[in-house]
């Protein structure tokens, strides 16, 4: 089972930072999760939030906001500094593209032109890059968009969208597969990707191992593998 660093080693470390990505491979993290948003100039930053109020003193709304200024406040991690620092150490990625966004579905396709331009570098390293999304919609325009660079997958956080995934990637909710244990099964016995989100405490990673889970999203990437006797 693979242990994913949620926004880096978040637990520990400013989420979605340099620091949190080096971190998390410090910890010996497998890969490493991100949420993508676009800057009003285009610029693909990892950042969760829609705006900065909840990680700084600042309230500055993404989408409405140069990265130069994003810069100068809060010093956002860009992808490509991100897909760089993963290629070179070699660790998997998992791309979260955040919705509903006023610019609908650039941020993926300016993502898919910037792994095009490093698919010899990726393939070479060896890493694996999925794409999710609670959004439907996001989640076919990147199966179009793919082209065997990448894979995609569904945010379920709900029994509906279990039932309504287009993938064979199923990046669930830990609470919701806790309630429903036999959705699990259900989707390892058809041939499915289990990603679990986000898993803390050693009973419940040990929960989601038994269940077979093809990757855990942590925010203590360290902690994760020494719960799971992991070396």
């Amino acid at each position: 089972m693979l242990i994913i660093a949620h926004r880096g080693a978040s637990g520990e470390f400013l989420e979605g930072s340099r620091g949190a990505y080096e971190a998390a491979i410090a910890q010996k993290a497998d890969g490493l999760e991100c949420d993508l948003r676009l800057t009003k100039d285009n610029q693909v930053i990892c950042y969760h939030d829609k705006n900065t109020s909840r990680l700084s003193k600042t309230n500055l709304t993404i989408a409405k906001t140069t990265y130069a200024q994003l810069a100068a406040a809060v010093d956002p991690y860009r992808f490509d500094q991100l897909l760089k620092l993963a290629i070179e150490n070699k660790k998997d990625l998992f791309l979260e593209f955040k919705h509903p966004v006023p610019t609908g579905g650039r941020i993926e396709r300016l993502v898919s032109d910037l792994l095009l331009q490093h698919k010899n570098e990726i393939r070479d390293s060896g890493i694996k890059i999925t794409a999710i999304s609670f959004s439907l919609l996001a989640t076919l325009r990147n199966r179009v968009l793919q082209k065997d660079i990448y894979q995609s997958g569904l945010l379920i956080n709900n029994l509906l969208y279990a039932k309504l995934n287009p993938t064979s990637i199923y990046a669930l909710n830990l609470n919701l597969l806790k309630k429903n244990p036999n959705l699990g099964n259900k989707i390892k016995k058809n041939g499915g990707k289990l990603y679990i989100w986000t898993v803390n405490d050693q009973s419940d990673l040990k929960f989601c191992e038994k269940l077979g889970a093809d990757a855990v999203i942590t925010d203590y990437p360290s902690q994760a593998r020494k719960a799971l006797g992991y070396s």
